[in-house]
């Protein structure tokens, strides 16, 4: 890898905001990946309280299941049903800004919804205190 290239790698951990860029570990990746998509599902089929239970001890620890179920339900009920999601990339993280260290995987996917077409949607799961890979963070772009 050239100088240019690492640079502009080291630009893209910086403006993705991804702590511990470069670290690898697949085997967590794909655990955490299979837990993110049957999370994902309880949200598309509007189950949100199940969602919050379903949700990383950190994640329930700084927000109420009612204040889950308000604050997700004006952000995912319009923009209608989940047509399509694909995932862009999964990182394994150690540390991310503003959380515990821990073990974390950023997963991105590009989802179609019926009324909001080329969505990005990160989700964070992280291993939480049982031993499950558990979501402690999602965002809709």
């Amino acid at each position: 890898m050239n100088t240019k290239q690492k640079i502009t790698g080291a630009l893209l951990c910086l403006t993705l905001g991804m702590a511990g860029c470069g670290e690898k570990n697949p085997e967590a990746e794909a655990a955490a990946t299979a837990s993110a998509e049957a999370w994902l599902r309880l949200v598309d089929g509007g189950e949100y309280a199940e969602s919050w239970r379903e949700a990383a001890s950190v994640f329930k620890g700084s927000l109420t299941e009612q204040g889950w179920v308000e604050m997700v339900t004006p952000v995912r009920q319009p923009m209608g049903k989940m047509e399509s999601r694909r995932l862009i990339r999964a990182s394994y993280k150690t540390s991310l800004p503003g959380a515990p260290d821990g073990e974390y995987v950023m997963i991105q996917y590009r989802t179609d919804f019926e009324n909001k077409k080329a969505a990005i949607e990160t989700i964070t799961p992280m291993l939480d205190v049982d031993g499950q890979w558990r979501m402690s963070g999602y965002f809709i772009k």
